[in-house]
């Protein structure tokens, strides 16, 4: 025979108390906050949220619970907060204060938004999910732009191409693009003229220059003129071999500068302590000596 305490668990036994008073229902929460029209209650609906949020944010920081439970409690910590701004928009339209801007933003300052993804947060231990940590990566900052000065602190003689030369290797390469060049023009001057004999070009579209003669020293192509070119081409490079280090601007020897040096130093000691009379016999000295 059961007890009458376990009577007082049964269903039977929680319905007729609640019929007469005996246990109160939970109440649930209005689906919508424009079905609540009283302060109140519509304060007490916010704590209650407030409450679950504190409760879920605190879970959520377990980064033992497994990515899909992380997930869903961060998906439901979003939805209570929307509902917790719903809530107070409701209060601020039944003439409550305006939480939005004078209640606390411990909750929301809990969570972080992904950039362009305004609305939805992350709390806690769902920031190092997988594909969530790499939404919060910053990309590096671009290098700083360099300044005008500084970019020209890099610009030299080379920069120009002043010393192009200098290193003994374009003028030879330049020297046989030229002569292969020059025979191929002279070898289609040949043809052209070979045409115009044989009538291949008629003569009303033959001009002057194509009549004209080739000079001599282009039209040889025998090896003779191969080993004077050569010979010209060694001689070139013999010659930058020479000049490769010589200095665009001439530099004055040391024995010149000692003797700048002690011609100004007598010029000044001149001017310091010989008087003007002095000066122009010493100098009609040297004219009569030539000096």
């Amino acid at each position: 025979m059961a007890r009458n305490s376990e009577k007082a668990m049964t269903t039977l036994a929680r319905w007729r108390a609640s019929q007469v008073g005996g246990i109160k229902e939970k109440e649930r929460r209005p689906y919508l906050a424009t079905d609540c029209d009283n302060l109140q209650e519509a304060e007490k609906w916010r704590r209650q949220i407030i409450g679950e949020i504190s409760r879920k944010v605190a879970q959520i920081q377990n980064a033992g619970l497994g990515e899909f439970k992380l997930r869903d409690l961060n998906d439901e910590i979003n939805k209570l907060l929307r509902e917790k701004g719903h809530w107070e928009d409701r209060i601020k339209e039944l003439g409550g204060p305006d939480y939005k801007k004078t209640g606390p933003k411990m909750l929301d300052s809990d969570g972080k938004e992904v950039p362009g993804n305004k609305g939805y947060k992350y709390f806690g231990a769902a920031k190092d999910l997988p594909g969530v940590r790499e939404l919060f990566e910053q990309e590096p900052p671009p290098p700083p732009r360099k300044t005008r000065a500084e970019l020209m602190k890099d610009i030299d003689a080379d920069y120009y191409g002043y010393r192009d030369e200098d290193d003994g290797i374009i003028v030879p390469l330049e020297l046989e693009a030229e002569k292969k060049a020059i025979k191929a023009k002279v070898r289609d001057w040949k043809e052209k003229q070979n045409k115009i004999k044989t009538g291949e070009i008629p003569e009303e579209q033959v001009t002057e220059m194509e009549t004209e003669p080739v000079p001599a020293d282009m039209v040889s192509e025998d090896e003779d003129s191969d080993e004077d070119f050569d010979s010209t081409q060694d001689a070139v490079v013999n010659d930058l071999d020479k000049q490769r280090f010589i200095a665009h601007v001439p530099v004055p020897s040391q024995k010149e500068i000692e003797e700048a040096l002690l011609h100004r130093k007598k010029m000044e000691l001149l001017q310091r302590y010989a008087s003007d009379s002095l000066q122009e016999e010493e100098m009609e000295a040297k004219e009569m000596l030539g000096v």
